[in-house]
């Protein structure tokens, strides 16, 4: 294997530090996927444990919610360890809460679980997300991170149509026996491949309030949760609207889907080169086409054709934004990363809560036509913030760069003694 030039903290081999990214991907990969499997076993978990379908769906609320509190609390507590044994203990608390929920007697142990899996998620999500920086070489962060938040595409596309397919051919619970077994892999490859990452940053809460007063942190944190919140709003009932206003039969809905979640992982990954020319360009870009190919959704809903280019485009766009954004962050607050993606994971849990709240009263109210169209009007207003602020805040870097050039170059340069 071929060394490398490291600074400290880093790898000392490209292929262990590429092993070391693999895995850590795995687990955002099943973290997002035990998040996400009870969406589609909702009905049989009602069934079995005598609550309400409404009632059964505050598991998936309360993981959210316990990620969103959990991001910066455990971010904090443990900003002195070393960033493997974090993300060992997190992984090891990610089985042990899925365990817990295959073995749950009652709802409100079920509850406990995904309490617990809401840590698991929050805590991981913040430091796993910035290992890739320690992991490779500079220049190959952003592709390492597009490897990492490919895990979170990939597990948004698995994770219904495997909760249905488990549903109908075996017990609940089995989802969850699965996502403990995947955790488990995904910890044992923890446990192998990543090398010592001590803790090069300490993180207060002095130091997340200090964050919030940058205005590009600020600027990011804004135009997530505005697109978190269009997207979610909208993506909660893509199934009602392919099957009630579009008229897809189940296996053709099961096809868009698909498309969706194969174009996000194209666009993870197309991100990973894009943000390397301009992060503001490829957020506000990306922002903007949420907005339009939601509100086309409804108007279009005639053409099958039409239909189904749009949730290739809306896939592809939305397949990029969480790097996007997670590169924004890092950017904005280099000396305090992980708090800065610590605030980001908090700011989309409540997004994500907040845009299926929001989606529920939208469709209640005036149909699924509205909602898209509601979603579709917060994205572009997330999508004018990331321009006007966020190009705004580019141009006095270059400025504030270009004067510091000029006044180095105006400076007296030392005079040589001849030899």
């Amino acid at each position: 294997m071929t060394s490398v030039a490291t600074r400290p903290g880093t790898t000392s081999s490209d292929l262990r530090g590429w092993l070391g990214v693999l895995s850590v991907s795995l687990g955002s990969f099943v973290l997002v996927l035990s998040e996400f499997l009870p969406i589609g076993l909702l009905t049989a978990i009602s069934d079995d444990l005598d609550v309400s379908i409404g009632t059964a769906g505050l598991m998936v609320v309360a993981t959210g919610l316990a990620g969103a509190v959990s991001a910066p609390i455990v971010t904090i507590a443990t900003s002195r360890i070393d960033r493997r044994i974090v993300l060992w203990s997190l992984s090891l608390l990610l089985v042990l809460a899925d365990l817990l929920g295959a073995m749950a007697p009652n709802f409100t142990v079920l509850i406990v679980a995904r309490l617990l899996l809401g840590v698991a998620l929050g805590g991981f999500w913040s430091i796993g997300a910035g290992v890739a920086a320690r992991l490779v070489r500079p220049e190959s962060v952003i592709r390492a991170s597009s490897f990492i938040t490919a895990g979170i595409s990939v597990a948004t596309v698995v994770s219904l149509p495997l909760g249905s397919f488990i549903a109908s051919v075996a017990d609940w619970r089995l989802a969850f026996v699965i996502g403990a077994a995947l955790g488990a892999v995904s910890l044992v490859g923890q446990l192998l491949l990543l090398p010592k990452i001590p803790s090069v940053q300490r993180v207060r809460a002095s130091t997340l309030a200090a964050l919030l007063k940058l205005p590009r942190a600020r600027v990011g944190l804004i135009g997530a949760a505005f697109v978190f919140i269009a997207q979610f709003a909208a993506y909660t009932f893509v199934s009602p609207y392919l099957e009630e206003l579009v008229e897809l039969d189940a296996g053709t809905i099961t096809l868009a889907l698909l498309i969706f979640g194969v174009a996000g992982i194209v666009g993870n990954f197309a991100a990973g080169f894009t943000l390397s020319r301009s992060v503001t360009a490829t957020v506000g870009v990306a922002m903007t086409v949420v907005a339009a190919t939601i509100v086309l959704l409804p108007l279009l809903a005639s053409s099958l054709v039409g239909v189904f280019v749009l949730i290739t485009a809306w896939g592809l766009v939305w397949g990029g934004l969480p790097l996007g954004m997670q590169t924004w962050m890092a950017n904005a607050s280099p000396s305090a990363s992980e708090g800065g993606l610590a605030l980001f994971v908090t700011t989309i849990q409540l997004s994500i809560a907040a845009g299926s709240v929001f989606g529920a009263l939208a469709v209640t109210a005036n149909g699924l036509a509205f909602d898209f169209w509601l979603a579709g009007g917060i994205a572009a207003v997330g999508a004018v913030v990331v321009f006007t602020l966020g190009l705004r805040g580019d141009r006095a870097v270059a400025t504030a760069n270009a004067n510091a050039a000029a006044i180095a170059a105006l400076e007296p340069q030392p005079v040589r003694s001849p030899v």
